[in-house]
């Protein structure tokens, strides 16, 4: 939006890089589902850990939600203001943005936050993940093959089922599925085949290639049954793999302390630029006037990586150590519970922090 003139004057295929960037949610999803069950591989599942999976996800996502809804207040003020809804259409409103409902109910016609509509889909990711890591807890390649099967056939049924569209989190659970399947892949051939550690880039690398020649060509997957996301989705396990088997030059790439804080503040950087994008927009345009231009695109991005990091550092952080720690002494005064399920193997240490 800011920075549209100046994306136009750049060549085709970086036009469609950059226009193509919403796509890059699939690959978070997916990498939810990694992550996730590498963190949960040797949890014992009972009604205590299932508590404090729950309040874990809770303060991982809601704290900075919370403060994404403070920024948009005023504008939230302003539209509730204006006649042109019912009042039970306006607390529709309230009530889709308080309880996370975007990715069930589409865009709503506001545009207040609308990267939103993910943290939907992952809270109903969440809500599954224990019976999806249930199923696929013993990691055999025959499960492992059919789960990643079934998360590139299920779209296009639910497709063409009739399926509304604006049902995002039911759409997207393929992609959060590919990735648990995707951490047993890993897993497995880190196992049996170790000469491929250091060596990520036999995978990763013809699969980047191969990600934005369909990026930049969307056009190959007209007259099939399937839409860009069901042929990414491969490419994205492919990708997630490649890179967690890393090599020499990107593991100290990606390990350098700028890059590794400013992935832990990227969560606050993703629901927070959007209401950051009102204020600087309704800001700029009296102080500056339209039309936007490269300098003033500069300057959102600098004021979208600068209060993120303060979030980070004042919100997300210390309210996710508190709720955590708050759960963690609620349950140790409970009784313990009886187990559930206790893996049959023990896979590698915890690799990363959900």
């Amino acid at each position: 939006m800011v920075l549209e003139q100046w994306e136009q004057s750049l060549p085709s295929v970086f036009q469609s890089l950059l226009r193509g960037g919403y796509l890059a949610v699939q690959t978070f999803f997916i990498l939810s589902g990694f992550v996730l069950a590498r963190s949960y591989a040797t949890t014992k599942w009972n009604r205590k850990s299932l508590i404090k999976f729950g309040m874990a996800r809770f303060a991982r996502v809601y704290p900075v939600y919370a403060l994404s809804l403070v920024l948009i207040s005023w504008f939230v003020a302003e539209t509730m203001a204006k006649p042109d809804r019912t009042v039970v259409q306006k607390f529709a409103l309230l009530g889709d943005y308080g309880f996370v409902l975007l990715g069930w109910m589409g865009g709503l016609a506001v545009g207040w936050n609308t990267p939103a509509w993910s943290l939907s889909c992952e809270i109903f990711f969440y809500l599954c993940f224990p019976l999806l890591f249930l199923w696929l807890r013993k990691g055999s390649l025959p499960r492992i093959l059919a789960a990643l099967a079934i998360s590139l056939v299920t779209p296009i049924l639910l497709a063409h089922a009739g399926v509304p569209p604006v049902w995002k989190p039911i759409l997207h659970l393929s992609d959060f599925l590919a990735g648990i399947a995707a951490a047993g892949l890993f897993e497995m051939l880190t196992r049996y085949l170790p000469s491929l550690r250091r060596r990520g880039y036999l995978i990763y690398v013809p699969a980047s290639i191969a990600f934005v020649a369909l990026i930049t060509h969307p056009h190959a997957m007209y007259g099939t049954f399937a839409d860009l996301n069901t042929a990414l989705r491969p490419l994205n396990v492919a990708l997630l793999i490649g890179l967690g088997l890393g090599d020499a030059y990107l593991v100290r790439l990606l390990s350098t302390k700028t890059i590794e804080y400013l992935g832990k503040a990227s969560y606050s950087m993703y629901i927070l630029h959007v209401p950051i994008l009102w204020w600087f927009s309704r800001l700029t345009l009296h102080l500056i006037g339209p039309p936007p231009h490269l300098l003033n695109g500069i300057g959102y991005l600098a004021c979208v990586v600068a209060i993120s990091i303060v979030a980070f550092e004042k919100v997300e952080t210390p309210a996710n150590d508190w709720i955590r720690n708050w759960t963690t002494e609620r349950l140790q005064r409970a009784p313990e519970p009886h187990t559930v399920f206790m893996p049959d193997s023990m896979p590698e240490p915890l690799i990363a922090q959900a």
